[in-house]
């Protein structure tokens, strides 16, 4: 079963943080051990690495990416012989929506 990679908390106080960089891609392999993100908080920038052995089967939250929440899904992992197919990709905690565009001229 493909395993989620969820945002870590770098501090006891962090709840949040800027996924700043992604250093692998979708279909890389990777080892425990591997830095495969970096994330930045409002006090340092914290190397994210791989729990377990596997493939990078989907990037869920892109590079540059603020304000994700402690605990969030930012990307899954398959491991020996699973495919894309096998994962079963989160569902957001939070409806996803797009910013609201600022209509407050005056047509005239």
């Amino acid at each position: 079963m493909a395993i989620e990679i969820k945002m870590p908390a770098l501090s006891p106080t962090m709840e949040e943080g800027t996924l700043a960089k992604w250093l692998v891609a979708d279909g890389d392999d990777v080892r425990s051990g591997d830095v495969i993100a970096e994330i930045e908080t409002d006090k340092a920038t914290m190397e994210v690495e791989a729990i377990e052995d596997g493939k990078i089967g989907q990037i869920l939250v892109p590079a540059g990416t603020q304000h994700v929440k402690v605990n969030a899904v930012i990307a899954m992992l398959l491991e020996d012989g699973e495919s894309a197919s096998d994962m079963k990709l989160p569902t957001p905690a939070e409806p996803v929506t797009a910013p609201v565009a600022d209509d407050t001229t005056a047509s005239g």
